[in-house]
Order: structure tokens, then C-alpha cells, then sequence
């Protein structure tokens, strides 16, 4: 009997990591992503991704169109409401979504959240996930981390997106990234291009580093 318990805890599965990124309309959070994918599989991680939105399943489709990964590795959660309430005050949605990946990919070692667009306020439950990123970008205006708001002070890592594009509207890139350094007292900030590529290797880096405890 005991023979048998040793084999049971042998091929025991942990359960998968769970990064939640979140971020105003148009930051970057899908097109992060779909940097990300190659990047950690690269690092042999085993992933799936959620995805919310309020309606519809677009980014969902987007990344299953991409061939980046298996389009049965990805889920979609409709919200129905304001985005922050199905990663914030009622996860539920969120937390099936990501038990049934498990459930059909054992292997899987991170699953990554993708909030819908939200605005500064916007935080993920605990409940939810381990670890969490929070995706703003210089089109919005370099006033952003001035204006602090939950989602930008709390995360575990600000990332701040589209930074090719500061000299064309106008932004400081190295003030904007020294005041949000400053309003979150000195906590990560990755400054990223996710087209391009620039910065995602660090961000791969904190995530393995953050969640799968890979240095």
C-alpha cells in the first residue's frame, strides 16, 4: 500500500502559475502577449492564456489566429459588465476558465489573464492570481503615473508599452519613467516596444523569476 501512495505522489501535477495582465484600452495587453508566447516558450515553459472582454471573444480569436499556440490553449471570459468584475469582485468566471485548462492540459505550468481594457482603478483579486502586471502606454499621455490609481501603484510589475512612439506624441520617455519609478517607490518598471520586441525578455524574465521561481 505504501508502494502505491509513493507512485500516487510521484506523478502528483502541481498546479499552474497565474499572471494576471491588465491595463487601459489600447495599452498593449494582447500584442504583449503575443511577444511573450515565443518568448517563454522558448524557455521550454508549458502556458495557456485567458482572456477577457466585454462582449466578445476578439482577443481570444486574435491569439488563436496567431500560430503562436495551440487555439485550444487559449479560453475567452465575457464579462458582461465593467472588466475589473470578473478579475476583481467575482473572479469565478476567471478561476473556471483556468481550472478547465488544467484540467485538459496537465503539463501546463502558467496561464497567463488577460483583463479587457479597464481603466486606472483596475486591480486583480488575489483569489485569481499569484502575480500580476499592470500595461500603460506613452500615447496615453506621460501625465499617466502621475495621476497613480490602484492598478499602477499595486501591481507587481508597471509595464510601460509603446515607447517608440513617445517622440511622436510629444512625451519625455525618461521623465514619465523616472516619475512612475518614483510613485511606486522604486518597485519594477519595464519600459517595453511589444512590437519590436524591446523589453520583453525582461519581462519573461520577471515572470519566471516572480512565479516559477526560474532565475
Amino acid at each position: 500500500m505504501l508502494h502505491k501512495v509513493e507512485n500516487a505522489a510521484s506523478t502528483a501535477v502541481s498546479p499552474a502559475a497565474r499572471v494576471g495582465i491588465g491595463g487601459p484600452v489600447g495599452s498593449g495587453k494582447t500584442a504583449l502577449i503575443e511577444a511573450l508566447i515565443p518568448e517563454l516558450q522558448r524557455r521550454g515553459v508549458d502556458l495557456a492564456v485567458v482572456t477577457n472582454d466585454l462582449v466578445t471573444k476578439e482577443d481570444a480569436e486574435r491569439l488563436r489566429r496567431s500560430g503562436l499556440i495551440d487555439p485550444l490553449r487559449v479560453s475567452a471570459v465575457e464579462a458582461g459588465a465593467c472588466p475589473h468584475t470578473v478579475i476583481r469582485e467575482d473572479p469565478t468566471l476567471n478561476i473556471a476558465a483556468g481550472d478547465d485548462l488544467e484540467a485538459r492540459f496537465p503539463g501546463v505550468e502558467l496561464i497567463l489573464f488577460e483583463s479587457g481594457g479597464d481603466n486606472l482603478a483596475s486591480t486583480f483579486s488575489l483569489d485569481l492570481v499569484d502575480w500580476w502586471m499592470f500595461v500603460i502606454d506613452v500615447a496615453g499621455g506621460d501625465d499617466i503615473p502621475r495621476k497613480k490609481g490602484p492598478g499602477l501603484l499595486r501591481c507587481d510589475l508597471l509595464v510601460v508599452n509603446k515607447i517608440d512612439l513617445a517622440p511622436y506624441v510629444g512625451v519625455d520617455l525618461e521623465r514619465m519613467l523616472a516619475e512612475a519609478e518614483r510613485v511606486r517607490a522604486g518597485r519594477s518598471v519595464i519600459a517595453t516596444n511589444a512590437r519590436s520586441g524591446t523589453g520583453i525578455v525582461a519581462v519573461a524574465d520577471a515572470i519566471l523569476a516572480a512565479v516559477l521561481f526560474r532565475v
